[in-house]
């Protein structure tokens, strides 16, 4: 490599570190806006008020006027509309969102999207920086999957926002855990841009790893719905016992999606997923014949891999029993994922095998 590129590639890689902490900022930015819109939802009074209209066994709904064609009128009893879920769940109306119906809530959504969709695209620019300093694919090490981590999951979240689905709800979590991964990346995975070893140099890096961080960053996402909707599961619960949660508690969960909207959303996402999750490990086992001469060595990243594949397939088998749906379904699912992280943290720091050569 002459001088000048080596000066050039360099400079690439500045101003990839100065594009990753630059979407760091915003992302702050977007971590407090969506805070402003919880907090400013939580002044709403729509939740309790729907709440109160669904939840009362004896009160009487609405009366639509109809007009007839003579130009006589009759009035009718406008029936209740409830979220119907599946056999044995309640039957529970989704709450208005973080906005929680007020305009000033929903302002600062927006403005919290916005500023998300933003930190997603200078973080996009400091990965496809990153790739050009090395001119390579930008996930040789974990500070650089690490980057592409957090900005596939943001960018699945902004597709989903894209095709009209209710997730933004997801907002608050989402921000701050990439706020999260992006304070450990910077802080303690931090590596200098370079080439990688003979063995990494194949085709096989740009289709493994890119499906690997995808499932990750999708699984990250079941994961989310999971953990919410054992938090709105257990509102619900009170709810249903008579018993009244905390006002915290009550502000935040009512505004949530229902628990069978939760878990819905949990399960569609990992069954999606899960069958690209199995590419992944065959992707594995093809380019481990081609580097190492065997398919399948026991290695520690291979088996965690498996392990976490097999528990995803639990997973999905669960939701086909009678006696696994809801809670336990959801416990399952969080396991798995936490075989991911594993997997990813815990393999590649604390064990060794033929993956630690990618090294931190």
């Amino acid at each position: 490599m002459t001088p000048l590129a080596a000066a050039a590639n360099e400079n690439l890689a500045e101003i990839s570190n100065y594009l990753v902490y630059s979407s760091m900022a915003v992302y702050t930015l977007a971590f407090f806006a969506h805070i402003a819109e919880w907090t400013f939802g939580s002044r709403s009074k729509v939740a309790r008020t729907a709440s109160a209209l669904t939840a009362g066994d004896g009160a009487a709904a609405p009366a639509v006027q109809v007009r007839g064609a003579a130009g006589s009128t009759a009035v009718l009893d406008k029936p209740k509309v409830v979220t119907r879920s599946a056999v044995g769940r309640r039957d529970v109306p989704d709450g208005p969102g973080a906005a929680g119906g007020t305009e000033q809530g929903d302002l600062y959504g927006r403005i919290a999207i916005s500023l998300t969709a933003l930190a997603f695209l200078i973080e996009a620019a400091g990965v496809v920086a990153r790739a050009l300093s090395v001119q390579r694919a930008p996930w040789g090490n974990m500070y650089e999957f690490s980057l592409t981590f957090s900005t596939v999951a943001v960018g699945a979240y902004l597709v989903l926002l894209a095709l009209k689905k209710n997730v933004r709800w997801l907002g608050l979590i989402l921000v701050t855990t990439v706020l999260l991964d992006l304070g450990i990346a910077v802080t303690w995975l931090y590596t200098d841009s370079d080439q990688l070893v003979p063995a990494l140099h194949s085709y096989w890096l740009w289709i493994h790893v890119s499906t690997a961080i995808f499932c990750g960053a999708v699984f990250y996402i079941g994961a989310a719905g999971a953990v919410l909707y054992l938090f709105r599961d257990s509102y619900e619960s009170h709810l249903e016992a008579g018993r009244k949660p905390g006002k915290f508690r009550t502000s935040v969960l009512e505004r949530l999606p229902s628990a069978a909207s939760l878990d819905k959303f949990s399960y569609r996402i990992n069954a999606a997923v899960f069958p690209l999750w199995t590419f992944t490990i065959i992707a594995g086992a093809i380019w481990a014949g081609d580097a190492w001469g065997r398919y399948w060595g026991w290695d520690p990243k291979e088996v965690w891999s498996f392990v976490t594949w097999v528990a995803y397939a639990c997973y999905l088998h669960a939701r086909a029993t009678a006696g696994w749906k809801g809670r336990k379904a959801a416990y399952l699912a969080l396991f798995a994922f936490a075989c991911w992280i594993w997997n990813y943290y815990g393999v590649n720091i604390l064990l060794s095998g033929k993956h630690s050569y990618a090294g931190v």
